[in-house]
């Protein structure tokens, strides 16, 4: 191994460990808040006396108009969607299909967008 591959990989190692990266996550919320944006942890898209019940990762599908959201929140868990019947959504996202994947090999994909009434909010 070259002593340039060497002071790569350290440095990588460091921005690993001490800088994380902000990814494209969301979550729910008890009062039925949509919630998303390039955060380092789910719990920084929180706003005081929130109460979250699950969250993931977010992709746009422009092709599709579509939100894709996946996977789980590490601290949260799965987005409990049945404890909701109207997801409060910003208004910038009006318009775009909502889709949770399960990607579990079990669960079929949750259409959000028809399985709950959506209201927007600024």
């Amino acid at each position: 191994m070259t002593e340039f591959l060497k002071q790569r990989i350290e440095e990588h190692e460091y921005n690993v460990q001490y800088h994380r990266m902000t990814l494209p996550k969301f979550i729910i919320t008890m009062d039925g808040y949509f919630r998303l944006g390039m955060v380092n942890q789910h719990k920084h898209l929180l706003k005081p006396g929130d109460q979250c019940i699950g969250g993931g990762y977010y992709a746009f599908d422009f092709v599709s108009n579509r939100i894709i959201l996946d996977r789980e929140s590490y601290d949260f868990g799965r987005p409990r969607w049945h404890l909701l019947e109207t997801l409060k959504v910003p208004s910038t996202y009006r318009g775009l299909r909502i889709i949770y994947k399960y990607d579990d090999g079990f669960h079929d994909d949750f259409d959000v967008s028809e399985e709950l009434k959506a209201e927007y909010y600024d």
